[in-house]
């Protein structure tokens, strides 16, 4: 279990490194400069040491030669105690040169990271994308924006605020214990006492903060689905006045995640706590123990004063690994998360990536299907559609009407042995996807519309589409007219999922999408369904007009919609209950008849009853 933990950390890792590809150089300068930041702190604490043994105390310098060579430059350190300015200019240098280096981290980290951000962002928008259709219906909206959000920014604050004082925190503890040891070594031996304590403790307390940290991810990225799926669907929510249930459900799970993170507050706090004890207790004793010193004569004043600074310098990046031990197990639990998404396999392209034509037969042959976890779906489907032709398909709820075309459009794959389609008789699975699908023009039974205007939701499919087609495309689906009764017409904008839009106006806008860019194959799946009958007739007879060279496939509960087609094919519990001509299907005896009966009136109460039921 440890091994696996740590493999996955290392890809998490590796992953990390692939996202720092264009951001790297900008972390390696704010490395450089952080470096010079502890490099000029180094030195400060020496410069005050000689000021005061040396320049004003006149013993002899225990410093290395080029200090002592700088200082005969200057006049030596008797001149320097008569002129203290100059050692004070000395220190003021260092104090521009510090800042003006921290000023430079500050500058390249927050650049580095902001790319980082946008690298991420981009691959991350990129890969879902890409990622297939049954991934999408198992996996929250609200989680995956919570993963590309909030995981995204702890990843950022740790390697922008952390990951970059790495290097600095190192420089910072081997030149502190260096110029401790060359001043006194059982004062330095008193001040690391207490370091592996520090870390034992850092560790140990590290090791279960990531547990917590991952629930909490967890229980946000729950909290976010709570509010897209509530905000999605407000409508709904009001229609059945569902407000307070659905606040009360909120502010519950709110109250839980609110609850968990006060309980790692409460436990971040022991812990800080806690290190700032050790870490004050390791000065306290660097403090008595040189007091100790200086007054048995083995140690001067300056020595003193430089070895606290020193330690003050070696508190601070000891306690600084504790934060970034918390900062890293957040960003591990983040990276984790963002791994789940960058891991997983994208749509796989066809090997052949054939590009045959497209208006050839569509053969469904013993087509057998079953969602994950589900009861099979479809069972042995056979049907063959004719180019040009079009087919009608009629079926209850759940008897796979929609889910044929989804197989046709590949947003689900057939699994071996569980038959074949075939357009022209190539197998879809040998078609380039891209290609398959651009030829492929679907109105979904429930429609979806983007945050734009109504002229932008028609033109999605290209760039290329100008108005005038618009235009056309929204007459042959009946939406003209409403649309010119609108103040701003086509530059109408529509509000999230089209919530500005009667259900009508909505599939019409959907209709008049597909009919801007007709395609070999059209598929209408129960489109018409909120349309009222004499609209249905007058968008048919549009198709009739502008796709006869086109496949068309009509998905219909209303019969009316279906008595032109060319053929129809009924189902019933995923399987071909009938086929054939409206005409024939009418006095067949079977389940369309009884159905055309029920919706003409030629069925007695007690036979539509039943049936409806």
């Amino acid at each position: 279990m440890k091994d696996e933990k740590r493999q996955k950390r290392k890809e998490n890792f590796r992953l990390l490194w692939t996202f720092l590809k264009g951001s790297k150089r900008w972390f390696i300068f704010g490395v450089i400069a952080s470096s010079l930041v502890s490099l000029a702190d180094m030195v400060s604490p020496q410069i005050i040491r000689a000021a005061i043994d040396n320049a004003l105390g006149g013993l002899e310098p225990d410093l290395p030669g080029w200090a002592v060579a700088l200082a005969d430059r200057f006049g030596g350190f008797e001149y320097l105690g008569e002129h203290l300015w100059i050692m004070a200019a000395a220190l003021a240098l260092i104090a521009v040169i510090r800042n003006g280096a921290q000023y430079l981290v500050g500058v390249l980290n927050n650049r580095g990271a902001e790319t980082l951000v946008k690298t991420m962002r981009d691959s991350l928008f990129s890969h879902i994308e890409r990622l297939p259709y049954a991934w999408h219906m198992k996996n929250h909206t609200g989680d995956l924006i919570q993963r590309c959000t909030s995981d995204v920014e702890s990843v950022r604050r740790f390697v922008s605020m952390q990951l970059s004082n790495v290097i600095r925190i190192v420089i910072l503890i081997v030149l502190s214990i260096w110029f401790m040891v060359r001043m006194d070594l059982r004062l330095t031996l008193v001040g690391v006492s207490m370091i592996p304590v520090i870390l034992g403790f850092t560790v140990s307390f590290g090791r279960k903060m990531h547990a917590g940290f991952e629930h909490c991810d967890e229980v946000e990225g729950q909290v976010s689905a709570l509010v897209q799926e509530n905000l999605t669907g407000v409508r709904v929510v009001r229609a059945f006045a569902r407000e307070r249930w659905e606040r009360d459900r909120f502010i519950e799970k709110d109250n839980y995640y609110c609850g968990l993170w006060v309980e790692m507050g409460k436990t971040m706090t022991r812990f800080f706590s806690i290190q700032d004890i050790l870490s004050a207790l390791q000065v306290m004793l660097v403090i008595v123990f040189g007091c100790a010193f200086c007054v048995n004569g083995t140690m001067t004043s300056g020595d003193l004063i430089a070895f606290i600074s020193y330690n003050s310098m070696l508190a601070w990046p000891i306690r600084r690994l504790g934060r970034m031990l918390i900062e890293m197990s957040k960003a591990d639990v983040s990276l984790a998360r963002i791994a789940y998404i960058m891991n997983e396999p994208e749509e796989p392209a066809s090997e052949k990536a054939l590009k045959p034509a497209m208006n050839g037969d569509i053969v469904f042959d013993h087509v057998s299907f079953a969602y994950e976890g589900s009861s099979e779906t479809l069972h042995d489907i056979s049907f063959d559609v004719e180019a040009g032709s079009t087919l009608g398909i009629l079926g209850g709820t759940g008897s796979g009407k929609s889910t044929l075309m989804l197989l046709l459009d590949k947003m689900y794959l057939l699994p071996e042995g569980s038959g074949r389609i075939t357009v022209g008789g190539t197998d879809i699975k040998d078609i380039d996807t891209e290609y398959l699908r651009s030829n492929i023009s679907m109105v979904l039974q429930e429609p979806f519309l983007f945050s734009r205007t109504i002229a932008d939701n028609i033109a999605i499919s290209s760039r290329a589409i100008t108005i005038d087609r618009v235009r056309e495309a929204s007459r042959a689906a009946s939406l003209d007219e409403s649309v010119r009764e609108f103040s701003k017409g086509y530059d109408t904008f529509v509000g999230e999922r089209g919530v500005t839009l009667s259900g009508g106006q909505k599939q019409r806008t959907a209709i008049a999408r597909a009919l801007v860019s007709p395609a070999p194959i059209m598929i209408f799946d129960d489109s018409l369904s909120a349309v009222d009958t004499e609209t249905d007739a007058k968008i048919r007879g549009e198709l009739e007009k502008r796709f006869g060279s086109s496949t068309t496939i009509l998905i219909s509960h209303r019969l009316t919609t279906l008595s032109k087609c060319d053929k129809i094919i009924v189902l019933d519990s995923g399987r071909v209950a009938e086929q054939g001509t409206p005409d024939e299907l009418r006095t067949s005896g079977g389940i369309y008849q009884k159905i055309f009966e029920i919706q003409s009136g030629a069925a007695g109460p007690e036979e539509a009853a039943g049936e409806e039921a």
